[in-house]
């Protein structure tokens, strides 16, 4: 063979042998750049991670279940059988009641200010004998106290020394009238002892009348002679029936007419006065019905209706005063008592109800405590929300269901256990609760740090209020906007939790005196 057709032979197959290669070296590079990992989402050129659209990590559907709100909440917290006994632990069952219709707001109770008594003596001297103690219920005319007198003593020897020179003036008169008549005297003695009498008389009634004032009944004031001893005490009788609400009465206190010995309060009726904010006082009026309950008294419901409303607005708080009249018979409510008001009380809605007391707060999350069904001695802890209270009741709107046994005493002890041991849940927040918008604000001597935030409309923002010192008015965090007013503890974070609208936005402290300004623009589409 020659060497021409060698050549001729080979060009082909080394031709083919090159596409071979050349094909095997690109899927080879498709494959390691598949392998070597994902690239950035088109777009996002920052990097930064976006959230699924449902709020769910795209490519996992089943982190749904896992991030539902029971399941982040939920933890597992043991307790001995010696810890629970220590701890009185209760259970209830989950029941569904009527949440409260209407208005509601917080209430302070009052006495009626127009069955309320300072209790003053009528004369001056000095407290011998006190027979009321604080807490006692008195009677009208039940004497409470007994003062001497010495003011008491110079009235009545002058109405007894007036009395017995008027008599003395009286026969003197006589005798002047006879000698007159057989003319033995003339008419001009006779008219000056007509006067002499007269003015003797006018002092003889105005002893009486001074007596009358000091407390004296006028038989009392009839039965005085000089051959009686006088009695220079005189008892100081209540006023009205009632509770004696105050006592400034000591024995051997000086006293005058003006000194206030007790305070007698007549707590058959009370007054219940709530804050109304401006933005809701069109729904109240003088008259409309109102229900008043307390945490005291779980099962206790007072009906009545609002007697009056404050013509003036707090400028501070941006409300005004609401009285409401309501019946005291029992005496369940105390004066100085919390409790809740509904105004325009009427049918609420069907919703889960639970204690008061078994709720705990876990930094920023409300929660209960349930009793494991399958384990005795151990607890749920489920993250809950709440809705509408009222008296010592709790509207469930999230978290629970009718039947569940929750804690309703000895909550606190198994949360302070739970904290003993560091238990935490063990799933993560989902992409969506990192998404809300989150700042924390310092109060400090010279007011808010920062003073001035920005947010983005239509995202729910939680904003940390913390107060690091005592040398502040700043007691309380208030967004008058929203109707949010918060205790605001020293050193103790308070969670603001709120979906802001454009527009600004202010925050103050209780009394009004340090302002923060939020900025909320439009969120970008």
């Amino acid at each position: 063979m020659s060497s021409a057709s060698r050549v001729t032979v080979s060009w082909p197959a080394l031709v083919l042998g090159g596409l071979v290669l050349l094909a095997a070296g690109v899927a080879g590079t498709y494959v390691g750049l598949r392998s070597a990992g994902p690239t950035l989402p088109s777009g996002d050129h920052e990097g930064t991670p976006r959230a699924h659209p449902t709020g769910t990590p795209a490519g996992d559907e089943r982190a749904s279940d896992a991030m539902s709100p029971a399941a982040l909440a939920d933890v597992i917290v043991p307790l001995s059988k010696e810890a629970a006994e220590h701890a009185a632990i209760k259970v209830v069952e989950v029941a569904a009641g009527t949440e409260p219709a209407g208005l509601s707001a917080p209430a302070v109770v009052e006495p009626n200010a127009y069955h309320l008594v300072a209790v003053t003596p009528l004369v001056a001297g000095r407290v011998t004998h006190v027979t009321a103690e604080l807490g006692q219920h008195v009677r009208k005319g039940q004497i409470i106290a007994q003062v001497f007198s010495p003011e008491l003593a110079e009235w009545q020897t002058s109405y007894i020394a007036g009395r017995a020179e008027l008599k003395a003036h009286e026969r003197e008169l006589a005798r002047s009238e006879k000698l007159v008549e057989i003319g033995s005297a003339s008419r001009q003695e006779l008219e000056r002892i007509h006067a002499e009498h007269t003015s003797r008389r006018a002092s003889v009634q105005s002893a009486a009348a001074r007596l009358q004032l000091l407390g004296l009944s006028q038989s009392a004031i009839a039965a005085l002679n000089p051959d009686k001893t006088l009695d220079a005490t005189m008892g100081v009788p209540a006023p009205i029936s009632g509770v004696v609400t105050e006592r400034l009465a000591n024995v051997g206190l000086n006293v005058d007419q003006a000194t206030k010995l007790f305070t007698v309060v007549d707590l058959s009726t009370v007054w219940v006065v709530a804050d109304v904010y401006e933005k809701d006082f069109a729904s109240v009026q003088v008259g409309a019905p109102a229900r008043v309950t307390t945490a005291a008294y779980p099962t206790l419901s007072l009906r009545g209706r609002v007697s009056y409303i404050d013509p003036q607005v707090n400028a501070a708080s941006r409300t005004a005063k609401v009285r409401i009249e309501v019946p005291n018979a029992r005496g369940d409510l105390r004066l100085g008592m919390f409790v809740e008001v509904v105004l325009g009380a009427g049918a609420g809605r069907e919703s889960l109800q639970i204690p008061r007391s078994a709720v705990q707060n876990v930094g920023e999350r409300t929660v209960v405590y349930l009793a494991d069904p399958s384990t005795q001695g151990q607890f749920i802890e489920r993250e809950v929300g709440l809705g509408a209270a009222a008296g010592g009741l709790e509207s469930v709107t999230a978290g629970l269901r009718a039947g569940d046994m929750i804690v309703s005493a000895g909550s606190f002890s198994i949360r302070a256990e739970r904290e003993r041991l560091g238990l935490r849940s063990a799933t993560r927040p989902t992409v969506a609760a990192a998404a809300v918008q989150t700042a924390t604000i310092s109060l400090g001597e010279k007011g808010y740090d920062p003073s001035r935030l920005t947010l983005r409309a239509g995202v729910p923002a939680r904003l940390t209020f913390i107060r690091t010192t005592d040398k502040t008015c700043g007691t309380e965090i208030a967004f008058p906007s929203l109707d949010i007013k918060r205790a605001l503890p020293l050193n103790e974070p308070v969670a603001i939790e709120f979906t802001p609208k454009a527009g600004e936005l202010a925050f103050t402290c209780g009394m009004n005196m340090l302002k923060g300004t939020i900025v909320v623009s439009e969120e970008r589409r």
